[in-house]
């Protein structure tokens, strides 16, 4: 009986002993699972051949530009500004090769791009059957294997990119995760018609090399199912959907869905560095007196000289004469001769004409804060182009910019009297921390002894400072 009793009282320790033992068992699993995984993703970031503690440079990038054969040969120019031969790497996929010799270094190679014939193309009586082949780069670029890549860069052929301000401004992202990068149109109306979350493909994009890798793969499949969109970049964008991924917003890329002078947008630019350009031959110099490739030629000597500061709007006050000053650092200088607030100041100017012609009353409008040019001429900014930029002894860059001759006067002799300004500044190289949180820079007139003369310094605000008419 005795032994009866120890044996039901030994029960529940029994049970505890199982169930502890249990407990720990999967415990034991649970921890064998999670190390495993840990071990999975330590040796999935060290499979990649590449250094990821290294910063991205030029060289981790890896650009596929659309282009045809007719087009290649008046447009490789534009391709020509920017590219560095030896330093950057890509491909221009054209549908046929074209007869002449494509031995020339100083532009990208020309690529066949893939058959298409396979697919569907079924927008309207005006589509264009390249669309399939220009999505296809994402699958053709890829299958190329370059080595040690973080980024693939798309484009046309009449996209103007700025290849250092690219490579700082994919910094910073982490090119392991699933990245898609760019930006809409600058119109409503084509932002409305495509979508805001897709990135115009004019005004370029950036695919993180993860991202690209696993595309590649199920791209031909959404080709096949969207056949009933219009462009490139629709299709991209909407195979990106469906991977889950939405777009990372850059205003630094610009479609310039714009015709005309657009120099409101070019005196105004985002504080962020600018990226790119597009439809160069479809708006007018962006210098007077010049022809386009002139001019774009021109922009360039400043960018080479500080590719980051390029168009960075910088305002500043003429105390004295409470002039407002919006320096657009590398193309232009605006003097106001009103006192005029910092954020009607940043607000761009519609100089343009709209891109979507007829009565479509959103056809007026962008997809940022913007003023109409006052209709009187002798009441708008005086403007001084830029002229020439330079080094002074002390390392510092100088750039000059010349007045641009205007057929009417103010009553203010002070003003009509300057005829060049001249900006001093240090060469901006912005840390991740500036690019993920930027901040406007600050100005000042500088005292100068001759009158058709005025003298401007950018530095960094203060950390209180505030930009305004004291």
């Amino acid at each position: 009986m005795n032994s009866l009793n120890n044996i039901t009282q030994t029960k529940p320790l029994i049970k505890l002993i199982l169930i502890s033992s249990s407990i720990c068992i999967i415990c034991l699993l649970m921890s064998t699972i999670l190390l495993s995984t840990t071990k999975l993703q330590e040796e999935y970031f060290k499979s990649s051949p590449q250094d990821v503690s290294a910063a991205t440079n030029l060289e981790h990038l890896v650009f596929g530009l659309g282009s045809g054969k007719t087009l290649w040969s008046k447009r490789k120019e534009y391709v020509r500004l920017y590219w560095k031969p030896n330093k950057m790497r890509g491909c221009v996929f054209v549908g046929t090769l074209p007869n002449e010799n494509n031995n020339d270094t100083s532009i990208p190679p020309l690529c066949l791009s893939s058959n298409t014939s396979k697919f569907h193309y079924t927008w309207g009586p005006k589509g264009h059957l390249s669309a399939n082949r220009m999505t296809l780069i994402v699958k053709d670029i890829v299958e190329m294997n370059y080595s040690n890549v973080r980024w693939y860069v798309f484009g046309d052929d009449d996209t103007i990119f700025f290849p250092e301000n690219l490579v700082k401004t994919l910094s910073k992202y982490d090119h392991r995760l699933w990245y898609y990068i760019g930006a809409h149109s600058e119109s409503y109306l084509s932002s409305q018609y495509f979508s805001f979350g897709m990135a115009f493909g004019g005004g370029g994009f950036a695919i993180s090399s993860s991202l690209a890798k696993v595309l590649a793969k199920v791209i031909d499949s959404c080709i096949e199912r969207y056949h009933y969109l219009y462009g490139s970049d629709a299709r991209t964008y909407s195979c990106i959907t469906e991977l889950g991924v939405g777009l990372t917003q850059e205003p630094g890329f610009h479609q310039v869905d714009m015709r005309g002078n657009i120099f409101g947008l070019l005196a105004a630019h985002p504080v962020t560095p600018l990226l790119s350009l597009h439809h160069p031959h479809l708006i007018d110099p962006m210098f007077p007196n010049m022809t386009t490739m002139d001019a774009l030629q021109h922009l360039f000597e400043a960018a080479n000289v500080d590719s980051q500061r390029i168009l960075q709007q910088t305002i500043c006050y003429h105390k004295n004469f409470s002039w407002t000053i919006s320096v657009s650092w590398g193309y232009a200088i605006q003097v106001f001769p009103t006192h005029m607030t910092l954020p009607d100041a940043v607000r761009v100017q519609l100089t343009n004409k709209h891109w979507n012609r007829g009565s479509n009353v959103f056809a007026t409008l962008y997809n940022y804060n913007t003023k109409p040019l006052h209709h009187d001429p002798c009441k708008r900014s005086i403007i001084f182009y830029l002229d020439n930029v330079s080094h002074d002894k002390d390392g510092r860059i100088i750039s000059n910019y010349r007045k641009s001759f205007r057929n009417c006067s103010y009553n203010m002799a002070s003003l009509n009297k300057v005829e060049m300004i001249k900006v001093f500044s240090k060469k901006l190289d912005l840390e991740i921390k500036q690019l993920q949180s930027p901040r406007r820079q600050c100005c000042d007139i500088l005292p100068h002894n001759t009158d058709d003369l005025m003298e401007v310094a950018i530095r960094e605000c203060k950390d209180e400072e505030l930009i305004f008419m004291h």
